[in-house]
């Protein structure tokens, strides 16, 4: 359960798409993100961009808060090379974000028993995922339904509201003054 949560807080929603970012499959994996980036350059064909894609500047900028909320500062390293002055603690390229299909074919390009551990566990997080915002989806209809079925009460209410208010004005009318009941002390 614990896997689960951690899994699903890296998960990030960047350009519409969720993905993972090679910094957080790297720990997942337990292997470097500068092993796992290598991986993936030596099999390149594999990752197109919509699998695989290189984080922008004010991408990177943006998700900044997110990631120090559930990360630790010293895991922030996402390059092939590590700056040697400052021991990895600067980014020297920006990290690479995969989509779901992307993590399923990291299992291609990671071959240790750990990584294809990993990669079934993460497949079953983004599953859980989509099926969860079906749900929602399905609720957010029925909702919609229902409130469109009370404007239609409202209306009938409304109507019947009316109705009410017309025989009682017609029965004060037929009423004449000195007919209604006095009120007050006699």
């Amino acid at each position: 359960m614990q896997l689960i949560q951690s899994i699903q807080n890296r998960i990030y929603v960047i350009r519409g798409e969720r993905v993972m970012l090679d910094m957080d499959l790297a720990q997942l994996y337990e292997v470097e993100t500068r092993t796992l980036n290598q991986a993936v350059k030596r099999n390149l064909k594999r990752f197109p961009e919509d699998f695989m894609f290189q984080l922008t500047r004010e991408e990177w900028d943006a998700l900044q808060p997110q990631i120090a909320s559930t990360a630790k500062t010293d895991s922030l390293r996402s390059q092939i090379v590590i700056l040697k002055t400052g021991r990895g603690a600067h980014l020297k390229y920006l990290p690479y974000a995969f989509t779901e299909q992307g993590v399923a074919m990291l299992s291609s390009a990671l071959s240790s028993d750990k990584a294809i551990t990993m990669n079934v566990a993460i497949m079953r997080v983004f599953v859980d995922i989509r099926k969860t915002l079906l749900a929602q989806n399905d609720i957010r209809d029925q909702i919609e339904q229902i409130r469109e079925h009370l404007g239609e009460h409202d209306v009938q209410l409304n109507h019947i509201y009316d109705a009410i208010e017309n025989l009682l004005d017609e029965k004060a009318i037929q009423k004449k003054w000195e007919d209604r009941d006095r009120i007050g002390f006699k």
